[in-house]
């Protein structure tokens, strides 16, 4: 599919991210070559790790035929980076170790399938193709194999001549290590062939301490474990003399305590082949790392010492959850390679079920591009393998801490097809970032234990803890677990009345919030907002349904009653006829008075006379965002339907911008020039605009998109909804920006996985595991409809075609009572089975199969229902 492929200009920010969860990653070019080094427990932007890359040669009868790096063209600017030695960087051109002085392919072409890239070389003076496959392992439910520190390549030759060829393909990889007893040992297990580079300067507990091992598992190999030391450039020099030769590499060692030469230590590890006219054959290669020893870099803990400013000399570390898996990159490396055939063909048993589904190649491309956050450092794994994430990343750090809650209240990727991972995350909140009367924090603190943020409570952020709650109770119908965080998840939504509640956010107990709200946009709303009124009302809906379930029925009813009372009020006071709006008299400066002084200090608007930072009559992107979450989480309704369209309506039609280039934006630039986005918020003619208005109001965030647009799809508007989320994908066209990094505040932002619930919205996709329903309602009218589903016992496909109608488990098992199929009103059924042999007793009620009971399904099992 073109949207998924890439040459020429195209390929020029792209950086495909090659990782496990909570690994961090290296990223693919567009062109091949692996930069961004982002392996050491941090960010790492635009880095790169020496010479560092892939190389192909072809020899016949004792000649050498040709040899180049598996790169393309390194595409413009060629004047080099900033960076502050004396003799490179800006106004030296290229860095030589992005090898683009070196022989290379003329065409290359970049295929991005997430969780696999492709990179096909040819050249006229190469005899032969080449095809780069790379992949981590990505399959859902298994976040142990998704959590392997490695990079995983496969490199296919095809002999085009007419005569056999003998192909090397090297493998070489720069030592990081920033000290001078850096030592690199080649190693054989069975027939695994590696080599080893680590560093002999650093503590087993150092943050700095670690290492690195290039693989693989082919049968003919020959290494350097050191290329040559020298000064100047002479190790690339006598690297391309070596391996243009017509024979294998001879090996090279040192003393890891010798002097060093250029500073620079490098290693290869080559495989060689031969191939007949016309055959084909590919070689695999692992990269591994393990840097086993995190700590909070981006908020040191202060000493122990009475000197505040004091910042101990060596930080509180803690292990990554790989490193509990793997003692170090050998381990990975041979794991990888032992278990490479079930890893790829589970991975692709996944890619090619998400791909198979029916939706617009833009909503596809959505999807599959923002799951790739999972794999890079935006995302960790604490040594009991909980999940915590960064926002996203800037260059060197993760940017804006905790895992916070309201910004990962978008992210829809992870509870589906890493439930265990989403649950964790609601673990770690309820125990470590609750205060006893059940205000929360809402960026959790490391290392784990350390005092919460003393910070105000974030509303929408707090009320989706509790929506999220139920959400992942309902995917994985363990109600035991539902059970243990309890008492915390109602303690923080009964805050919303708590006396100690300084924010005062309902303290009248009528279902509506109205004092000092903080929000996802970094700032406080005072008064009614139909925008954090829905989390509220939508938390005291999910709240009413698991206090059921839990046997406190007085408390169910509490919620039900306040979440009744405060739609009604919502619906007829905050809908102005087209949108719904936030009340609040800019002018009363009394509005801000009756808290702290940082809110006069902060929220008046002297000049003006006026509140600075509110919605007040404009026309918000998130104003109808928890009657998403709500058809996300099979809560029903929050806000009327009608409002609820037209309010989706007035969003397109005013925030929706088919160009930037006469709007104005003092914000970040997400979208600039001819692009298209939906704005944060607008004014419509007629309404007063504030003097100081809502923040990032001209901005177009992804995440905020994705919702608005999605929804708009639940709606019933789906050209509309298609045409935002096009807008999006066209701006990261691998040109401008990289299709594989949707940036918010920071890049690889997590908000942006939002764009999952894509594949819920078409497919109408919904779910209750504790009383082991699913169903499906595909929002196209087509005969032919085929989609991906996930859940936390098993994934698989659902296909509606001529005739008949399948459910595909293809991984881990799926316990059945109730299918709901609303499409099959009125039709009639044949027969249901399952694989097609054994019939299934049950109630067809007209949309729903009730079972006699309960069908087990493993993976590999198909039911399937004949129609007609």
């Amino acid at each position: 599919m073109s949207r998924f492929i890439y040459e020429g200009a195209k390929t020029k920010e792209i950086s495909f991210p090659l990782g496990g969860i909570g690994t961090g990653s290296i990223g693919l070019a567009g062109n091949g070559r692996l930069i961004d080094w982002e392996i050491f427990n941090r960010p790492n932007k635009l880095s790169e790790n020496g010479f560092s890359f892939f190389a192909v040669k072809a020899e016949a009868d004792g000649e050498l035929l040709d040899a180049r790096v598996l790169n393309g063209d390194l595409l413009p600017s060629y004047t080099g980076n900033i960076q502050t030695r004396k003799h490179g960087g800006y106004g030296f051109g290229p860095n030589q170790a992005t090898m683009a002085g070196v022989p290379h392919f003329q065409h290359t072409r970049f295929i991005g399938e997430f969780p696999f890239a492709r990179l096909q070389a040819a050249d006229n003076c190469f005899p032969g193709t080449v095809e780069l496959t790379a992949f981590n392992p990505f399959i859902p439910l298994n976040d142990k194999d998704s959590s392997i520190p490695g990079a995983f390549f496969d490199i296919a030759m095809h002999n085009t001549t007419d005569h056999t060829v003998t192909y090397t393909i090297n493998l070489s990889l720069t030592n990081p290590m920033q000290d001078h007893k850096r030592y690199h040992r080649y190693k054989r297990n069975d027939n695994i062939q590696l080599i080893k580079l680590s560093s002999r300067g650093h503590d087993f507990s150092s943050p700095d301490f670690g290492d690195l091992s290039i693989a693989t598992d082919a049968e003919d190999v020959s290494y350097q474990e050191y290329w040559y030391r020298g000064g100047w450039f002479d190790n690339l020099e006598i690297f391309w003399k070596d391996f243009t030769e017509a024979a294998k590499f001879t090996n090279r060692t040192y003393d890891p305590a010798a002097t060093k030469g250029n500073g620079v230590d490098v290693c290869s590890l080559a495989a060689h082949f031969a191939l007949k006219p016309g055959e084909k054959n590919s070689v695999r290669f692992v990269i591994a790392w393990s840097f086993p020893n995190c700590h909070n870099y981006w908020h040191p803990e202060a000493c122990a010492c009475s000197d505040n400013d004091c910042k101990p000399s060596q930080p509180a570390t803690w292990k990554n959850y790989y490193a509990t898996l793997f003692s170090d990159s050998t381990k990975s490396a041979s794991y990888a390679l032992k278990h490479w055939e079930r890893l790829y063909r589970e991975t692709k048993l996944f890619k090619d079920a998400l791909y198979s589904s029916s939706l617009p190649p833009a909503a596809l491309d959505a999807v599959s591009a923002n799951i790739s956050i999972l794999k890079t450092p935006t995302c960790l794994r604490l040594p009991d393998g909980s999940f915590y994430g960064f926002e996203g990343c800037i260059c060197n750090e993760g940017c804006c801490e905790g895992s916070c809650t309201h910004v990962w209240n978008y992210a829809y990727a992870l509870p589906f097809l890493f439930p265990k991972l989403e649950r964790s995350m609601r673990d770690l909140d309820y125990k470590y970032n609750i205060r006893e009367d059940g205000k929360m924090g809402f960026r959790l603190q490391l290392p784990l234990g350390r005092s919460a943020s003393d910070f105000r409570a974030c509303a929408d952020g707090q009320f989706g803890g509790v929506i999220k709650a139920y959400r992942d109770w309902k995917i994985s119908g363990d109600t035991a677990w539902l059970k243990s965080i309890w008492p915390a998840v109602k303690k923080s939504l009964e805050f919303a009345w708590a006396d100690t509640n300084e924010d005062r956010w309902d303290a009248d107990r009528d279902g509506v919030l109205e004092g000092r709200q903080h929000h996802t946009l970094d700032m406080e709303l005072y008064g009614p907002n139909a925008w954090l009124n829905g989390f509220y009302l939508t938390a005291l809906k999910a709240g009413a349904e698991m206090a059921r379930q839990l046997g406190e029925t007085d408390a169910a009813e509490q919620y039900l009653t306040l979440f009744s009372r405060g739609k009604a009020w919502t619906d007829e006071h905050l809908f102005n006829g087209n949108y719904y709006v936030q009340t609040i008299d800019l002018k009363d400066r009394s509005v801000l008075e009756k808290y702290d002084e940082s809110a006069v200090r902060d929220y008046w608007n002297d000049e003006a006379k006026e509140i600075k930072y509110q919605v007040a009559d404009g026309c918000v992107i998130d104003q109808v965002l928890a009657q998403w979450h709500a058809n996300l989480c099979g809560l029903g309704e929050i806000f009327d339907p009608e409002q609820t369209r037209k309010s989706l309506s007035s969003i397109y039609l005013h925030n929706f911008k088919k160009s930037m280039r006469n709007v104005f934006n003092p914000w970040r630039l997400y979208s600039l020039n001819d692009e298209a986005g939906l704005m944060i918020c607008t004014w419509p003619e007629g309404t007063v605009k504030p003097t100081v208005p809502l923040t990032y109001s001209t901005e177009t965030m992804n995440g905020f998109e994705y919702q608005a647009a999605i929804h708009m799809i639940q709606e019933g508007m789906v050209a509309e909804g298609m045409e935002i989320v096009e807008a999006i994908r066209d701006r990261y066209d691998g040109e401008r920006r990289n299709p594989w990094n949707e940036f918010e505040c920071g890049s690889n932002y997590a908000r942006s996985m939002a764009s999952y619930a894509l594949l819920l919205a078409f497919s109408g996709f919904k779910y209750d595991m504790t009383e082991k329903r699913i169903g499906f309602q595909p929002i196209t009218g087509e005969e032919y409809f085929r989609c991906f589903w996930s859940l936390d016992s098993g994934w698989g496909t659902f296909v509606r075609k001529n005739g008949w109608i399948e459910l595909n488990v293809l991984y881990g098992e799926l316990e059945l009572r109730c299918l709901h199929l609303p499409f099959m009103k009125g039709q009639k059924v044949n027969g249901i089975s399952l694989d097609g042999t054994e019939v299934l007793d049950c109630n067809w009620q007209g949309e729903v199969f009730v079972f006699s009971s309960t069908v087990r399904m493993n993976a590999g099992h198909s039911l399937v229902i004949k129609l007609g």
